[in-house]
């Protein structure tokens, strides 16, 4: 948080309802500091197997800790891995303004909605994660890691110049929030700083300015 506040960006936290029930003094700190907590389900799980009506409800009880923590309904929903072939239609049903269950392209997609609200589906990266220091180790160290993110932003910042273009950098406090790692976030943040033209954004922001350029 002391990394995002020294270059002024503002992120998406992603919290586990169960989590935020648990710790909500957590998510209300994240909330006043500008940041959007988004809900990443009831627990942290995979929700390819779930009954239609156990889904429905763990969004629906996710939803209410959150808003009972902040005072605000979140509007992103990201499931942790696997979604079912019902859960886009569950977050349309229950409000929802997008989800991040999308690793398909760089940009966002608008959603046809029978209910008539805009909703779009926004781009999630497993590459530029720092997941792989703990999943597969392909990064190290910090520098390896900060060294692939400064690439990504570097080529698609050079796209940008004609089409526009997003960038999702996955980042855990257990994984870059280690002291040996953390330094990673400030190199990548600088150098977006240094680089100028590009916007460092919450993901309901990026909807939201989507669903205004595709309207």
């Amino acid at each position: 948080m002391q990394v995002l506040e020294e270059f002024g960006a503002a992120c998406t936290v992603s919290a586990c309802g169960a989590a935020v029930q648990r710790l909500p003094e957590l998510a209300r700190d994240a909330f006043r500091r500008g940041h959007e907590i988004s809900a990443h389900g009831w627990r942290w799980e995979s929700h390819a197997q779930l009954p239609a009506e156990v889904e429905r409800d763990n969004i629906r009880r996710t939803v209410a800790a959150i808003e009972q923590a902040t005072g605000v309904r979140p509007v992103g929903w990201h499931t942790r891995s696997a979604s079912s072939p019902r859960t886009r239609a569950l977050l349309i049903e229950q409000g929802f303004l997008y989800d991040s269950d999308f690793y398909g392209d760089d940009l966002p997609v608008r959603v046809p909605n029978p209910q008539g609200r805009p909703y779009v589906m926004l781009p999630y990266a497993f590459d530029t994660n720092d997941m792989h220091f703990q999943h597969t180790q392909r990064f190290s160290t910090a520098k390896e890691f900060a060294d692939y993110v400064i690439e990504a932003i570097d080529w698609l910042w050079k796209e940008g110049e004609t089409q526009p273009r997003m960038l999702s950098i996955g980042l855990h406090l257990r994984m870059l929030g280690r002291p040996a790692r953390i330094g990673a976030l400030h190199r990548i943040l600088a150098h977006i700083q240094q680089k100028g033209s590009i916007w460092v954004a919450r993901r309901d922001a990026i909807a939201n300015h989507w669903l205004q350029l595709d309207a």
